[in-house]
């Protein structure tokens, strides 16, 4: 899979979403980046898709070591939606 890594700043800074992480609005970069890699990898249990989920955005976000849970539970929701969205179609 080739990596479609944004070539500067303000690139990276249009693939910014906005996730609600424990009732906070944060923004993520390169969200769907993350959910298609971890999509591909075909995982099935919850435990595993949030640790993998969780280490990929910290590829290109900061997420602090004690917030690692919270944000896990807002991006597995995400990816959820997404992946029975694209079900869908």
């Amino acid at each position: 899979m080739k990596e479609d890594k944004p070539c500067c700043a303000a690139e990276a800074l249009r693939r910014i979403r906005q996730v609600d992480v424990g009732g906070i609005v944060v923004g993520l970069s390169m969200l769907d980046t993350v959910i298609a890699d971890v999509k591909a990898l075909g995982i099935t249990a919850e435990s595993r898709l949030t640790e993998e989920l969780v280490t990929r955005a910290k590829i290109y976000n900061y997420i602090p070591k004690s917030a690692e849970t919270i944000y896990g539970e807002a991006l597995l929701e995400i990816y959820q939606k997404e992946v029975k969205n694209h079900g869908n179609n």
